[in-house]
């Protein structure tokens, strides 16, 4: 496949052209750099379940699928060119792009600091458009990406990258609502699920100093989940075990995706205590609002972070040495990647080594 030519940087990138379609090579073009733009080169990009959401065209109503498709928004490069008025890179810097590569700047949300909010709906790192709601976006299963220097994120890192790329979406997914409710010493902490988000939430959680307990339906992730630092492990359909707990936690973080009910966790909340939600099941969860009433409970929703807070969870990572455990793919082993995730077949998260694509 190649997109139509125009002026600009030529790039080389894999893209699906259908919800059946298998990924191939596809050439097209990156804008050139601009006075405020970086242009990275990319090693490293992970694959978010959201990637098979969106190429499968699974989320008709939230994300419509445009199609050639290059997802990916867990980016990791090195620095390559910088126009005239940047700041904050030099070449050689290594940079993250995460999932919004631009927003209004204008809004209320925006000049909060919380732009993934944007009131005119920011610029999505793949299938969407930048701002000018005409240009494409392709994402990082590809070699190169140019983004004005405010929406790039500084990496404070040496040595291999790849267990950093999953940070930019899976990492700062669980950070901001672990920060937003001041998770710290002392605190019962909930991790339900342990794919590539659960496995992050435990990790944050342990860096920030909780108590942290995995809920999983796999008896055989108990190894894995101590190994992360889980203080404890439940297995979620042991009614005997989940009803011990009742009323203790102080914050849960709900990362399933498939469908589930959310009664048996907001149960387990103390007085006071909030369960938040990043997963999103195909189909709408059913609760009896009276378990929230009756023990002021919080049932939340969190979607990624800004720019400034996503820098923060960066830092953070690279201070308590955090990262992401990995699985480095070359591109042509996408579409057994996309399998084995469907299948929770992977420890943690699938990273597509894009250097030598």
């Amino acid at each position: 496949m190649t997109a139509a030519a125009t002026q600009g940087i030529s790039t080389r990138g894999f893209a699906t052209n259908s919800p059946e379609a298998k990924f191939e090579p596809f050439n097209f073009v990156r804008r050139e750099v601009g006075p405020n733009d970086v242009l990275i080169d990319i090693e490293y990009c992970g694959i978010c379940h959201s990637d098979i959401h969106q190429a499968k065209n699974e989320w008709p109503d939230l994300m419509p699928a445009t199609y050639p498709m290059v997802p990916g928004h867990e980016i990791i490069g090195r620095v390559s060119q910088v126009g005239d008025n940047v700041t904050k890179f030099k070449v050689g810097d290594a940079a993250g792009i995460g999932c919004f590569v631009d927003s209004c700047r204008t809004c209320g949300a925006c000049t909060s600091g919380i732009e993934q909010y944007c009131m005119n709906l920011a610029a999505y790192t793949y299938n969407g458009t930048e701002m000018d709601r005409v240009t494409p976006t392709y994402g990082g299963y590809s070699d190169k990406y140019v983004i004005d220097e405010n929406y790039a994120l500084k990496v404070d890192v040496d040595g291999d990258l790849a267990g950093v790329a999953p940070l930019l979406c899976a990492g700062i997914t669980t950070y901001s609502p672990l920060k937003r409710f001041n998770v710290g010493p002392g605190q019962k902490v909930g991790i339900v699920g342990l794919g590539g988000l659960g496995h992050m939430g435990v990790k944050l959680a342990k860096a920030m100093g909780a108590d942290v307990t995995v809920f999983s339906t796999s008896p055989g992730k108990e190894a894995d989940a101590r190994k992360l630092g889980a203080d404890n492990f439940v297995i979620s359909k042991d009614a005997e075990a989940m009803g011990a707990l009742r009323n203790s936690f102080n914050f849960i973080l709900d990362t399933v995706s498939a469908a589930h009910d959310l009664m048996p966790y907001v149960g387990l909340l103390g007085y006071g205590g909030a369960m938040v939600v990043v997963g999103v099941p195909p189909e709408p969860s059913m609760f009896h609002q009276g378990s929230l009433i009756m023990g002021n409970r919080i049932l939340a929703g969190s979607l990624i972070g800004g720019i400034h807070e996503t820098q923060e969870m960066l830092d953070f990572c690279a201070k308590h040495n955090v990262t992401a455990d990995v699985e480095v793919i070359t591109p042509d082993r996408i579409e057994e990647a996309y399998d084995r995730t469907i299948k929770s077949d992977v420890r943690y998260r699938f990273v597509v080594d894009m250097k030598h694509a």
